[in-house]
């Protein structure tokens, strides 16, 4: 077979595998999205992947010891203006959700530690996970996808809605305090 033929054989491998990727069948596509907000219904959420890893501040966190909390997780970086914007917002709806059984992990990306403590001292009052290599948001069967996003996880540590621009009060509030109102599933945490 010619350089050219197999080329172009494996052009079309590629192309095929590539499409298959797209296929209806993907979580993304079969929740809903609203104004950029992409909501799965319970029945189509998948299960959030392993967010466990070292403190900005020191420490481990491991997201698995939330689990029957509704977990709100921000992607930010110090380097990036709507995160800085959303920041205030962020604090403002954990500290207005946070007795309903909502809490809040933000996860720093593409940065450096002092930079990152620098930017979070005195905006917000919940950890952050440090994962300079961005590693944690591949997991993910709806990938956030952009910096910001923020992922909310129901009770049950499945992906409820995924939110791929910077996020206000007013827009994040009533999305997390609707997944707080759901109930685990049967069997699930109480």
């Amino acid at each position: 077979m010619s350089a050219g033929r197999w080329i172009a054989g494996l052009l079309v491998a590629v192309t095929t595998a590539a499409l298959a990727g797209c296929s209806a069948d993907s979580s993304e596509e079969r929740c809903a999205n609203t104004e950029g907000i992409i909501e799965c219904a319970p029945d189509q959420r998948s299960a959030a992947p392993k967010l466990a890893g070292e403190l900005l501040t020191g420490g481990n966190y491991d997201v698995t010891t939330d689990r029957g909390q509704v977990v709100v997780v921000n992607f930010w970086g110090s380097w990036c203006a709507p995160c800085r914007a959303e920041a205030d917002d962020l604090e403002a709806t954990y500290q207005a959700t946070k007795s309903s059984g909502v809490t809040f992990l933000g996860i720093n990306v593409q940065d450096n530690r002092d930079k990152a403590l620098a930017f979070e001292e005195g905006r917000v009052t919940y950890p952050s996970l440090f994962d300079p290599p961005s590693r944690l948001a591949l997991g993910f069967d709806i990938s956030p996808t952009t910096i910001p996003a923020t992922v909310v996880l129901d009770r049950d540590g499945k992906l409820a809605v995924v939110i791929r621009s910077a996020v206000t009060q007013d827009r994040l509030r009533p999305v997390v305090e609707r997944i707080a109102a759901e109930r685990p599933a049967p069997g699930g945490p109480r």
